[in-house]
């Protein structure tokens, strides 16, 4: 068996189980054993989305076409290209609400109903998807990204409607000043105007962009700082108790061992008086 393979049977175990089979499975990874004993426990939002996509991967996979085909229609966008910004970010928004569903569903059917914190870290996540690690062994929360940022916003992103495109080039081909008619000028005008507004509009898109972008990324570190804290009191927890049992069971032991060595005192007092008493 590979070491991959044993990195994927890992990401699907539960959070409790996962430091010693990492550990394990670091023991046997030659030269990548210190890589693989330094992946971090999953939060439980991280956790979450990974078991999305072990459990439910056309789910997984519907989310991941949906998200590469929205960052692909920004970027047509940016470029000056026509794209359907408004039906690349419905179907995004829609295979975004099922994942969220199904991975909220996944994390109380495993009897880990999320926190709040918790559920916003896998939705931040989700939207954040596609990552740089491999699918199904997230190490971290995400926050989404600038183009992720502006989903759901109006689709103004055609820089210049097409109407207002005919004008100009109709504006264009005359060559010489004297050839401009009125009705080109304006129609240049409205043009310039509109695309002065989109200009404006996607500028501040992208400060609101930046903004919650900010906020998630924040929000997500805070969530998934909350989760290490709890996961390491429930380690100490764990090892505390742990310590507890041992040392009851080394304090029984010990009574044990009092009381049979005050029976064989007792003893040993009752034969020396038995023996002064024949003497006497």
């Amino acid at each position: 068996m590979s070491i991959d393979t044993d990195l994927d049977r890992l990401y699907q175990l539960k959070p409790s189980e996962f430091t010693a089979e990492r550990n394990a499975i670091a023991k046997r990874a030659g030269p990548r054993a210190a890589d693989i004993r330094a992946l971090p426990k999953p939060t439980a939002a991280v956790w979450a989305v990974n078991q999305l996509h072990w459990r439910q991967p056309e789910l997984y996979r519907s989310l991941i076409q949906a998200a590469e085909n929205l960052r692909a229609t920004h970027k047509a966008i940016v470029a000056g290209r026509r794209a359907d910004l408004r039906a690349a970010s419905r179907a995004h928004e829609e295979a975004l609400e099922a994942a969220l569903k199904a991975t909220l569903d996944i994390a109380a059917h495993d009897g880990h109903p999320p926190s709040d914190a918790t559920r916003q870290a896998i939705g931040t996540t989700l939207r954040a998807l596609p990552a740089d690690d491999p699918a199904g062994r997230l190490r971290h929360a995400l926050a989404p990204g600038g183009f992720e940022m502006l989903s759901g916003l109006p689709a103004g992103g055609r820089v210049i409607p097409a109407p207002a495109r005919k004008e100009q080039k109709r504006a264009a081909g005359k060559h010489t000043p004297a050839a401009a008619t009125k009705e080109d000028k304006a129609a240049e005008a409205r043009a310039r105007k509109q695309a002065e507004a989109v200009a404006k509009a996607v500028a501040a898109a992208e400060q609101v962009a930046r903004r919650e972008e900010f906020e998630a990324a924040r929000t997500a570190r805070e969530a998934e700082k909350a989760e290490r804290r709890v996961a390491r009191a429930r380690e100490a927890l764990d090892e505390a108790e742990a310590e507890l049992k041992e040392a009851e069971r080394e304090a029984e032991q010990a009574r044990k061992k009092r009381d049979a060595a005050k029976d064989r005192s007792d003893a040993a007092d009752q034969a020396l008086a038995d023996a002064r008493s024949r003497i006497e």
